[in-house]
């Protein structure tokens, strides 16, 4: 289990320093942030200069606003700080003035890490403060060549097949990111990172500005919603007290804008406190019968597939498990509902047993699919109705995907997913794939618990109680669901909305792997959602099965129920054992190239190995040329690149471009020469 963050906090007020001029706050290799006591801004310095000027922060209070720009006194105190991710020193600069709360900002500097975490406070001994949103730091961003800058907009969640994207500032004036924005340099990849290192009680969004001097203004906005970002129709939740925090924000310039992503990620992880228990097993493999089976499941369908995966494919060297996963439908095989007979349940996932896999399921535990029948439905399990759980917002209800949200503080909500996750638990499942879990991080006028007042702090209460509830029984894979928030609670998670055959699917997924690889610091393991092979082409049936590969696991979805191509392509690829390795650790490839829709080159460096993945999206062939330098090789060395679909040999040369088939992909396993 992840250890609980500790602060150890020392204070050491320094007498005099509230009238000084300037206050030096150095990080990492020769990074300081410079604060200007008399004006109540700052600039963040690297060893090349200043990469961003006249910093300030801002918090709301009830209906007013505050700047630390209008406060007049100011004071400095400087301590050590100890938490998950490491040790360093914790500078406040408190400002105050008459009639005003006093307004913090913190400045953590951790030991040996290049970049600055910024926290704001407002307290008050007096009277109680209200606020649902805080700018921790806005600045204007200094760096060369504006107009070739890409500013990276990151999706809150994988719903609604919403897509990473990156834009140009010569193209655009504003933009906005959920929790985390980059302003990178394709050519040198040269970034610059702000981001939230918490998601507990706070959602962020990152606003990138061009203004009319061609200057970048960048802010961090703590308690951002916007319906087509994070989904809320509503203001965020307000927090009251006497003293009122804003999420921590990691504030960066790295030479590799990709390697900022990697420390972005391995930070929050280190500070989330992990709920789920400890996964020891192999890298999963499964089936799921959305794939293709989708509605049409049934009993005997479901025991051809697994007969085709007991009887018909190879068995993995690793000897791994795989998983036969019911997705929605499975209700099919119950009687009376599901407060009623799962015994036909249980004996398929008795039967899946008996041939050596595992049984998975599905559920979403947070919304109502029948909302259309009305209010007064009782809910499964409970004495409550579905109005009384449904989550209440400024307009009425939560509607999404065709279906409701749930307020997941509500005992009703509770009973209900205890009563199912119980019934599950009995038949035995290993498994269990968790959906549309969004609707639970939706803010709302009133929650049923009144100690939770924002989205993400309901959504925190209902994951819990999900897991607590699960016992440590399953693999737990969440499908559509906040990108970074949901770490603590899942194995497995899927990178992007649904996929399934075409060149398109592929594109797509790997539109997600490009601009989000770096969550693989996240999870155990990352998914490229079910591949299926029906009505698709050879090539893209290959395409399709390397980006789950190269996202990190493998989810069939074909209906192997029926006849079709589709049981010779997946018998092949059992019987490819040299394929299989590379998903071992679980970990995802990292793009090369970060200047369109989707990388085309994906690259992958193990203690032992290295591989390459190339794809073509097009419908004409490509001629892809790769440099040692880009793909991080050594560039003075000579390298072998083994096809691992049919073991042909190349070499890695910028003289020598590698062909691709229109609609195709391939992987190498690279080895020095």
């Amino acid at each position: 289990m992840m250890k609980k963050n500790v602060w150890f906090i020392f204070l050491v007020v320094l007498a005099g320093l509230q009238t000084a001029d300037a206050i030096d706050i150095p990080f990492g290799n020769g990074g300081k942030v410079l604060y200007d006591m008399n004006t109540g801004t700052f600039d963040i310095l690297s060893r090349e200069g200043v990469w961003l000027k006249r910093g300030f922060s801002t918090a709301k209070n009830g209906e007013a606003f505050l700047n630390t720009k209008q406060y007049t006194q100011r004071e400095y105190t400087k301590g050590s700080f100890e938490d998950g991710y490491g040790v360093g020193a914790k500078h406040t600069i408190t400002s105050s003035q008459r009639g005003l709360p006093d307004f913090k900002q913190i400045f953590y500097a951790y030991a040996g890490k290049d970049y600055i975490v910024v926290e704001v406070e407002i307290y008050d001994k007096t009277r109680k403060l209200i606020t649902n949103g805080f700018v921790p730091i806005e600045g204007t961003l200094v760096t060369d060549h504006t107009d070739q800058l890409q500013s990276l907009f990151a999706p809150f969640d994988n719903d609604t097949f919403i897509s990473y994207d990156r834009k140009s500032l010569k193209d655009t004036d504003e933009l906005y990111s959920a929790e985390v924005g980059v302003l990178y340099h394709e050519q040198n990849r040269l970034g610059h990172i702000i981001g939230s290192i918490d998601q507990q009680i706070w959602k962020t969004g990152i606003r990138t500005v061009k203004n009319q001097d061609q200057s970048i203004t960048v802010q961090a906005l703590v308690g951002f919603t916007a319906k087509d970002i994070n989904r809320d129709d509503m203001p965020h939740g307000s927090l009251e007290g006497n003293s009122i925090h804003s999420a921590k924000v990691m504030v960066g310039q790295f030479s590799d804008w990709r390697t900022g992503m990697d420390t972005y990620a391995a930070h929050i992880q280190a500070l989330q406190r992990r709920v789920v228990h400890e996964w020891k097993e192999h890298t999963p493999v499964a089936w799921n019968s959305w794939g293709a089976m989708q509605q049409d499941i049934n009993y005997d369908r479901l025991l051809k597939v697994t007969d085709f995966f007991a009887h018909d494919v190879q068995q993995l060297a690793s000897e791994q498990s795989i998983y036969i996963d019911l997705d929605s439908y499975w209700d099919n095989m119950l009687k009376g509902g599901l407060e009623g007979d799962y015994s036909q349940l249980k004996k398929f996932a008795d039967y899946v047993k008996s041939k050596g896999l595992k049984p998975g399921a599905y559920w979403a535990p947070f919304v109502d699919w029948g909302f259309g029948g009305g209010a007064n439905r009782r809910v499964e399990g409970t004495s409550y109705t579905y109005g009384d759980i449904w989550t209440k917002v400024k307009n009425g209800y939560h509607d999404l995907d065709g279906t409701r949200a749930l307020d997941p503080t509500h005992p009703g909500t509770q009973q209900r997913l205890a009563l199912v996750i119980g019934k599950l638990k009995e038949c035995g499942f290993d498994m269990i794939k968790i959906d549309f879990l969004g609707h639970a991080a939706i803010e709302s006028t009133k929650f049923a618990d009144p100690t939770v007042k924002t989205g993400m702090q309901a959504y925190h209460r209902g994951m819990e109680y999900l897991v607590e509830q699960l016992d440590d029984r399953m693999l737990i894979y969440a499908a559509i669901s906040p990108n970074i928030a949901t770490a603590p609670y899942v194995h497995m998670r899927r990178i992007a909305c649904d996929a399934f055959s075409s060149i398109k699917d592929t594109r797509y997924t790997l539109n997600a792997l490009t601009f989000g690889w770096w969550q693989t610091h996240l999870y155990d393991y990352m998914d490229a959602d079910h591949i299926v092979f029906k009505n698709a082409s050879e090539s893209e049936n290959t395409a399709r099965f390397l980006s789950a590969v190269i996202t990190g696991s493998v989810v069939l979805g074909d209906d192997f129920s029926q006849p079709g191509i589709w049981h010779k392509t997946t018998q092949q690829l059992f019987e490819n054992q040299d394929i299989w390795p590379v998903i071992a650790d679980g970990k995802s490839f990292v793009p090369v190239e970060t200047d369109q829709y989707a990388s085309r080159v994906f690259v992958k460096h193990t203690e032992t190995d290295a591989y390459i993945a190339l794809f073509n999206y097009d419908e004409q062939e490509l001629h892809l040329t790769l440099s040692n330098e880009k793909l991080g090789f050594d560039k003075n060395a000579r390298y072998k690149m083994i096809n691992l679909t049919d073991n042909s040999i190349h070499y890695l040369s910028p003289e020598k471009p590698i062909r691709l088939d229109a609609k195709h992909a391939k992987l190498f396993k690279v080895q020095k020469n």
